[in-house]
């Protein structure tokens, strides 16, 4: 079974080959450290984190090097210092840790690499300076700037006609440009802002040209993957290219081997962006919401497609999670153990024909839509077994369904705390007392004090869920 994913370049799904199996890259744009970050930010953090996953599935946990960079340099973080009166590195420093924990909690993992532009800054004035000596780069006034017309192939990524891009560059205008669409390398800084020095000035780098330099720094080129929003493809995938191969590396070889974007997050009738003012939080909705519902949300479309955000979404994938935690749950309690994690004995879900569909699902561009659709029918092989009374199989069949979910990051939690919603023991205590008195009253045919106790559940908010192994229960979410 073969990986295949839609490259952007290529304006069609290729299979994946990797230049070395042994040492796979994958780099993703990734924050800008000045603020919370919404769940927009989060789509394409939540997207490769399963294509990550994938890589480590098809070629080993220690052959998949992952960075997704940290933008610590911009004007947005020099006006919050300023507002605040504090140093910028407080500013990124605490956004930045904000935001891995909040990433944690929808279940991303850690990148292999997370490189700073603060960091880079050597390779930063390094890579500029081979783009002016190789004449794809010129100085003015105290600027540095890329020169467009000395890379053939500026506009292949985003196919832009060059009014477009010229249009696109306009926030750059200048009277030392020698070609309106060139854009800033290097620029004097402000006052009161961070400096460097530099041949040709002291001053602070350009966007674009900090992933250039972290990618060569901490991947090498040509990198396998490169992922980011589809609102990065133009100007800053397409600058990142043009300077990343002027830098001295060869054209024909190529910058990424497979250039990937997922679609926009929207809210209303409008992309969520900060500057817009429509956005969501993802430091709030963790706080009113499961972290794997949140994830659930941001994977039930297809990556490349445009998202709808809603509180619909959000309820719809926690019922999705309840389906396959309730699946799990009932298998534990019929088995009597449990089982939060895959169990090792040799399987594989890679080759296991009851997960060939989820696999292919995966393995077609990451159609997460089909594979979800798989995992539930997993979760019915298994509630099969429990309602046949079949411990064997439906031992087998939990342990496919976990190794699956897992492999996407789901299921990774006990279902009785999934369901219960972090709940105090004392309140633990009351609830399931409460249960118990009502399986007594039912099986006396007591229903009268049964609808009573029933009702008390009802107004400490829980839901009482009856099923095969008996009942369970969870705090309903508020109306």
């Amino acid at each position: 079974m073969t990986l295949a994913l839609y490259d952007t370049m290529a304006r069609e799904k290729r299979t994946f080959v990797p230049k070395d199996p042994s040492r796979v890259t994958m780099y993703v744009c990734g924050p800008t450290v000045y603020n919370y970050a919404h769940i927009g930010n989060a789509r394409p953090v939540v997207v490769f984190d399963v294509l990550f996953r994938l890589l480590r599935r098809l070629y080993g946990e220690d052959s998949v090097v992952y960075a997704a960079n940290v933008t610590d340099v911009d004007d947005k973080i020099n006006k919050k210092a300023a507002e605040e009166g504090v140093p910028i590195d407080t500013i990124t420093d605490r956004y930045l840790s904000i935001y891995n924990e909040d990433m944690a909690v929808l279940g991303a993992l850690r990148p292999t690499e997370q490189p700073r532009a603060t960091q880079t800054m050597d390779a930063i004035v390094a890579m500029i300076g081979r783009l002016v000596q190789n004449g794809a780069a010129y100085a003015a006034e105290g600027h540095v700037l890329f020169n467009t017309q000395a890379y053939a192939d500026y506009g292949k990524l985003s196919r832009q006609p060059m009014d477009d891009m010229i249009a696109g560059a306009r926030v750059d205008v200048a009277p030392y440009k020698q070609h309106p669409a060139d854009f800033v390398l290097w620029k004097p800084s402000k006052e009161n802002e961070p400096v460097w020095e530099s041949p040709w000035g002291a001053g602070r780098p350009g966007w674009h040209i900090e992933c250039s330099a972290m990618i060569e720094q901490s991947l090498g080129l040509p990198i396998d993957i490169h992922g980011g929003g589809i609102d990065l493809l133009f100007p800053h995938h397409e600058n990142e290219m043009a300077q990343g191969l002027c830098a001295g590396h060869d054209h024909s070889v190529g910058y990424a081997n497979y250039w990937m974007h997922n679609g926009f997050l929207n809210f209303g009738d409008e992309k969520m962006s900060k500057s817009v003012g429509n956005v969501v939080l993802v430091h709030e909705l963790v706080k009113q919401a499961p972290g794997e519902a949140l994830r659930w949300a941001l994977l039930v479309g297809h990556y490349r497609a445009p998202l709808e955000w809603t509180g619909e979404l959000i309820e719809q994938s926690k019922k999705a999670l309840d389906r396959l935690y309730g699946a799990v749950q009932d298998a534990n309690r019929f088995l009597g153990d449990t089982a939060s994690a895959p169990e090792a004995k040799g399987y594989d879900a890679g080759i296991n024909p009851d997960t060939q569909r989820f696999m292919a699902a995966l393995n077609d561009d990451l159609n997460t839509p089909a594979a979800f659709a798989a995992l539930f029918e997993l979760a019915d092989r298994l509630r099969l077994a429990i309602r046949d009374g079949a411990e064997g199989e439906a031992r087998y069949h939990r342990q496919v369904l976990l190794e699956a979910a897992n492999l996407i990051g789901f299921l990774a939690g006990d279902p009785e705390a999934w369901f219960q919603g972090g709940v105090d023991e004392g309140m633990k205590d009351r609830i399931d007392g409460l249960i118990a008195q009502r399986i007594e009253a039912r099986a006396a045919k007591d229903w009268a004090a049964a609808d009573r106790i029933r009702d008390e559940l009802t107004s400490l908010n829980v839901e009482v869920m009856d099923g095969p192994t008996g009942a369970t229960w969870r705090i309903k979410e508020p109306s």
